[in-house]
């Protein structure tokens, strides 16, 4: 597919878009496509002469299974409804190439680049993934459902959309929906509900901690920890804080009345067994999410079944996050069962002005999808191939470090991180 023919077909696609508050968007895009010659408008340069990525034609082979387009579209004018848009899309067929998703620092908390982390565990391309905290002790700590090679890090916030990979004799397969969580900590004598896993414990919360997530839970003084080594639990501990995490076992950490309740129920050399699970919203899909050892949160959901379908209610996203431009992270499934992973850069006039979901989704209905979600954006869209920076992060300093990253490698390679 060319650059010409799909862009020039998004733009199409646009006009028949729903959406009524994008369509004076659709009608100055739709005429900026055919004022420009061919169909397309190169930028060779920013509004201080700095000189940007050029467009590539079409799709080029980066390794077997790994294609590159980046596509630079618009132009600056003082309604940014004109652009200009700068795309870098990656197609990706699962029989010959593989994803896997690692966090940064290969733990629960810390950031590192997008590139970093393509570095260590020699990648041909990457992109930035999940939502994470900012700052503070917990900073990169996931804020949506993570799971690396079948191990669940973070539970799902709100039931946001999310994907999921699964391995098979011939390749990978990538799965969309929505999740909610469910964990129980059981004794012989009780058990209690899980709030959530590897994040901070709030008042009456039980959160647990598991070797993945850091060397110690991070925990302030005012709760009780029970520390498991195999299912036995070897210490409980109040008013310490941040314990230990033992590698084969976790450590339950309780608040409040969920405090109560260790105390009440746990005792050391008692057996105790942790129960956690995944459950999607859509039911139908159950058995295939067991089988899934990779798993990233986002949203909202984009397009489901062929169609723009955008669940930022259901999934209690801002409004204003879905209708202003920002930069954008996209990841979705073509009809053969290929898939995309797009970033569209932002909030650097002359550049390019990012896309509200609605744009955003229309963008990947035309390039093919047959499902598909947001990622993390904004100063976070990052895509990196052959170890370059092909997009142009919005931040400043450049590219922002984040925790955790989609990496693309040659099928049935695996390298572990230094």
């Amino acid at each position: 597919m060319s650059a010409q023919s799909c862009l020039t077909g998004f733009a199409r696609h646009l006009l028949r878009c729903s959406f009524t508050a994008a369509r004076p968007f659709l009608f100055v895009l739709f005429v900026a496509f055919l004022t420009l010659p061919g169909g397309r408008s190169i930028q060779s340069g920013n509004a201080d002469g700095q000189s940007l990525p050029q467009p590539l034609d079409e799709f080029r082979t980066v390794s077997p299974g790994i294609e590159h387009l980046r596509i630079n579209r618009g132009h600056k004018s003082e309604d940014e409804r004109t652009g200009p848009w700068l795309i870098n899309v990656l197609r990706i067929d699962l029989k010959q190439a593989e994803l896997r998703v690692n966090h940064a620092l290969d733990e629960g908390v810390g950031l590192e680049t997008t590139s970093s982390i393509a570095a260590r565990y020699g990648a041909i391309a990457a992109v930035n993934a999940g939502f994470f905290r900012t700052s503070g002790t917990y900073r990169g700590e996931s804020t949506g459902v993570l799971m690396v090679d079948g191990k669940l890090i973070s539970e799902p916030l709100d039931g946001r959309a999310a994907f999921g990979l699964i391995k098979s004799s011939i390749g990978q397969k990538i799965i969309f929906g929505h999740l909610k969580f469910s964990g129980y900590v059981k004794t012989d004598r009780s058990r209690r509900a899980i709030n959530g896993l590897n994040r901070p414990r709030g008042s009456d919360e039980m959160i647990v901690y598991t070797p993945e997530f850091h060397r110690s839970t991070l925990t302030t003084p005012e709760g009780v920890e029970a520390i498991v080594r195999g299912n036995t639990i070897i210490r409980v501990k109040q008013g310490a804080g941040s314990s230990l995490i033992p590698s084969d076992g976790f450590v339950v950490s309780a608040a409040g009345t969920a405090r109560d309740w260790v105390l009440a129920n746990v005792r050391a050399g008692s057996r105790v067994r942790l129960d956690l699970s995944l459950e999607p919203v859509e039911t139908r899909t159950q058995d295939a999410w067991k089988q899934a050892s990779f798993v990233v949160g986002g949203g909202p959901q984009l397009i489901r079944a062929g169609r723009v379908d955008i669940t930022s209610d259901d999934e209690k996203v801002a409004p204003r996050f879905v209708s202003d431009r920002h930069p954008r992270t996209a990841i979705a499934r073509l009809k053969d069962e290929r898939v995309l992973m797009v970033t569209v850069d932002g909030r650097q006039p002359g550049v390019s002005v990012g896309m509200a979901l609605p744009e955003l989704a229309e963008l990947v209905l035309e390039l093919g999808a047959l499902d598909a979600i947001n990622l993390d954006g904004g100063g976070s869209t990052t895509m990196v191939v052959n170890g370059k920076l092909v997009n142009v992060p919005s931040d400043q300093p450049g590219e922002r470090p984040v925790s955790d990253a989609i990496l693309l490698l040659p099928r049935g390679l695996r390298r572990a991180s230094p």
